[in-house]
């Protein structure tokens, strides 16, 4: 070997070895920097290695000697850059691609063979091992192997096809036959990670997921379906028991109203007519928060229009003369308000015999934006609406009311109020209050604390522009020097 090859036999061992040193340095948090010090690395040993008339996909019989030894160290070094460079591509083009989580199979997948390749060309084109022979040999072996581990490798390439397959990402959640459902979490070459609603992890072979079929509840989109069964007392038509469950959902504020939500008669017997309400909630962790809202409203609904519950199936049967449509008066309403729930029964009796029945045609403005209400509005039947800019920001229900800022502070109105279908509304003059409250301090004082805490609610939108510490002062001020109390 002449001095100038033994020169580019040496910068070539020292080119791969600063190579290998800077790829570490760099760390796995900088791919993009790797791969560019792979290839710059990788290009320089390459153009060394001709220069020095070195092949290193052709086999030369090594003189394990000094220069002899940098020559195959020189090979292995280039064949090492060579399978890392082409690594560095895959996992580029895998971040370029938008999936570096679920193809996390076939990128180790892709990196095995790189890896496997170079090691087979190694020993061919440095060391002159027969590989046609190696492979016939160790095809013995992996039959054994194969049979032993026959499971395990069913879980491996049941999850190269659910990777392939994409029928789910990580994220999405899914529904098992069994009933087992959860968001996948994690998948790796033998089993897939479920985290269920109720925060437990089920691991699952990826073999059994590739066996059975399973619903992506996430795809297209977490939009989900709910079906809630009713029964009802055949007092009425069934299509005004339907007009009454829609009027139930359009008042729901936790479920999609677009598209709209339907009702569907079942079946109708001597006993009850069955009904199915279908309604969708934006994402699977919202399902029992609207499912407990629509059955309240449910509830609020059939009170207000006269509908009786059925009894279940396979209990005493009770004769329609036997059972009576439920009134609502405002005295009913002023029960189950929480604002006036401790006024004692002569202080609600008073209100009730002042409250005039009104009723408003859909579409029409209850209160505007900034008014200061006069009077306060308790609905009885319908559905009407809090709307701010044009955005729709609650749904009032029976038993909702309006108003109570303006009466019981003189505080304007943070939002419009309107009918979304025709209303049947309590109408309370102010005066009525003046007299109830008038020289009692301490009624002022828990209307304030219940109007500070439960003024969203009560009113059936967002909280008024009132701050947590200094707003409550301002409504002790407000009310007291409405109501006489300093």
């Amino acid at each position: 070997m002449s001095q100038d090859t033994f020169l580019l036999t040496v910068l070539i061992n020292i080119l791969g070895i600063a190579g290998i040193v800077v790829w570490h340095l760099q760390g796995r948090s900088r791919p993009n920097e790797r791969l560019v010090t792979q290839i710059a690395f990788f290009l320089g040993m390459t153009a060394t290695l001709v220069f020095a008339g070195i092949m290193p996909f052709r086999f030369d019989a090594p003189h394990l000697d000094g220069t002899g030894s940098l020559v195959v160290i020189a090979k292995i070094l280039w064949w090492t850059h060579l399978s890392w460079a082409t690594i560095g591509f895959v996992r580029i083009y895998i971040v370029l691609d938008g999936r570096p989580r679920e193809a996390r199979l076939i990128q180790d997948l892709l990196v095995a063979i790189v890896y496997l390749g170079v090691l087979l060309s190694v020993m061919a084109f440095v060391f002159g091992v027969p590989i046609g022979t190696l492979l016939a040999t160790s095809g013995v072996f992996a039959i054994i192997l194969g049979l032993a581990l026959q499971n395990t490798l069913g879980d491996v390439f049941s999850g190269i096809a659910l990777t392939l397959g994409r029928p789910y990402t990580i994220g999405d959640w899914i529904l098992l036959p069994d009933q087992t459902e959860g968001r996948v979490v994690a998948s790796n070459w033998r089993s897939t990670y479920l985290l269920t609603g109720a925060h437990n992890l089920v691991v699952m072979p990826n073999s059994v997921l590739a066996k059975q079929g399973l619903t992506n509840v996430s795809k297209p989109d977490e939009m989900h379906q709910i079906v809630l069964g009713v029964r009802i007392v055949p007092m009425h038509t069934p299509a005004f028991v339907v007009k009454v469950m829609l009027d139930a959902l359009s008042s729901c504020n936790s479920i999609v109203q677009e598209p709209p939500s339907s009702v569907s008669l079942i079946g109708i017997d001597a006993c009850a007519i069955d009904i199915q309400l279908y309604f969708k909630v934006t994402s699977l962790a919202q399902r029992s928060a609207a499912r407990n809202e629509v059955i309240d409203l449910v509830y609020r609904h059939c009170k207000a229009n006269g509908l009786v519950l059925a009894m279940p199936l396979g209990t005493q049967i009770f004769q329609d003369s036997q059972i009576a449509a439920p009134e609502v008066s405002i005295l009913t309403l002023l029960g189950s308000i929480p604002l006036f729930s401790d006024l004692t029964e002569d202080e609600r009796a008073a209100i009730s015999a002042n409250a005039a029945e009104r009723k408003v045609a859909a579409g029409e403005d209850l209160l505007s934006k900034g008014a200061i209400s006069k009077n306060l509005l308790i609905i009885r039947e319908g559905v009407a609406l809090r709307r701010d800019e044009g955005e729709i920001v609650a749904r009032l229900a029976p038993g909702d009311i309006l108003g109570a800022l303006g009466v019981l502070a003189g505080q304007p109105e943070a939002t419009q109020s309107l009918t979304l279908t025709p209303v049947t509304l309590f109408e309370i003059q102010k005066s009525v209050f003046d007299e109830i409250l008038a020289g009692k301090p301490g009624l002022v004082d828990d209307l304030t604390r219940r109007l500070h805490r439960h003024g969203s609610h009560i009113e059936g939108g967002p909280p008024a522009t009132i701050q947590p510490d200094s707003g409550r002062v301002d409504l002790v001020h407000a009310i007291r020097s409405m109501f006489g109390g300093g």
